[in-house]
């Protein structure tokens, strides 16, 4: 047992509190730089830092979102005021967290198919990290759904990725958030993403187990089954969160501390409907608490509005804030859509 046991347990359950999720922004600077550039915002690290400025300075931001997921870079980063990100977020109520692993690659044997790497060195890192002020970590393992894949050589490889990353974590004090995403793109039937997700958490909670992982000290960031985006056929609110609890109910056991979605390319409102169905329909049915750990769908209007210019700070911030909300509301199952027409104020 890990000597931060107590401390991991105490975190992995802020990190689930009811009524918040964990706001996703750990985007490396390639994809920040992309997203970036199709806005007209000038790629360089200055521009980066003042985005994730307004994100950490929201007021009120802590309200719905109980933990951030850092990249290596912001964690290092301060305010123009000169006050650390490290120290301004547990002053919001925010817990600090950081992306540890170093990003999927390419598969050897496995035509299309990706491993995430960044063990090496991870013991060390989370130390560091550690003294920092982080308190729990996120590791990625990305499952393509395509002609004849995923190989069982690819879900294997990830899940005990996935397994060795968390019990280092463990043992140094952070929360580890398992993360593996079942991709959407692709032309699959929710019903073959029923089937390769159910194989994926399994082989990931085997490996678990194999590990020692404890599963009160860490949380799971599940991608929902759904229909692929090329589809002909898309699966409605109630079948994804039919089909998505069935499969987290058949496969992560009931002392995980919490499940936490990523929106993996849905739509803002989607996303938010989906999260709020599950809560609604299939809340009471589940073990552990079912909230968000969103992205883009929660930071996407934001970045629009903002477009690099300061002067928009302030709406950029509210338009943040207002989707925090509607997917806080919605990991409680009080969302509705009439709630999409009255930005929240801050």
């Amino acid at each position: 047992m890990s000597t931060y046991a107590k401390e991991l347990r105490a975190t992995a359950q802020a990190m689930v509190a009811p009524g918040k999720g964990i706001l996703a922004m750990d985007e490396s600077n390639g994809t920040c730089n992309k997203r970036f550039e199709k806005l007209g915002i000038q790629p360089t690290e200055d521009r980066r830092r003042a985005y994730r400025e307004l994100i950490l300075t929201t007021p009120n931001l802590g309200e719905f979102i109980s933990g951030a997921i850092l990249y290596d870079e912001t964690i290092h980063q301060s305010t123009q005021a000169g006050k650390p990100f490290t120290q301004v977020m547990p002053e919001a109520g925010v817990i600090v967290g950081i992306k540890v692993d170093t990003g999927a690659k390419d598969l050897s044997g496995c035509a299309g198919e990706k491993v995430t790497e960044g063990l090496d060195g991870l013991r060390e890192r989370i130390a560091e990290y550690y003294k920092m002020g982080a308190r729990f970590a996120k590791w990625r393992a990305v499952i393509t759904i395509g002609n004849g894949i995923p190989s069982r050589t690819c879900i294997e490889a990830n899940a005990h990725a996935l397994a060795r990353y968390a019990a280092l974590c463990q043992e140094g004090g952070l929360v580890p958030i398992v993360e593996p995403e079942v991709l959407i793109d692709g032309d699959h039937t929710i019903e073959r993403c029923y089937e390769l997700t159910d194989q994926t958490l399994q082989a990931v909670f085997t490996q678990l187990r194999l590990n020692k992982v404890a599963f009160d000290q860490m949380i799971l960031k599940p991608s929902m089954v759904i229909a692929g985006l090329n589809c002909s056929t898309q699966s409605t609110v109630d079948q994804v969160a039919q089909m998505t609890i069935q499969c987290l109910l058949n496969n992560v056991p009931a002392t995980v501390a919490g499940v936490a979605f990523l929106s993996g390319g849905q739509t803002n409102e989607n996303s938010t409907a989906h999260l709020n169905t599950m809560n609604l329909k299939y809340g009471a049915k589940c073990p552990w608490p079912v909230t968000f750990s969103y992205a883009r769908a929660i930071q996407q209007p934001a970045l629009e509005h903002w477009r690099g210019n300061d002067d928009n700070t302030k709406a950029a911030q509210q338009l943040l804030f207002h989707r925090a909300k509607l997917n806080g509301a919605a990991s409680l199952g009080k969302y509705n859509v009439e709630m999409e027409k009255t930005p929240a104020l801050v």
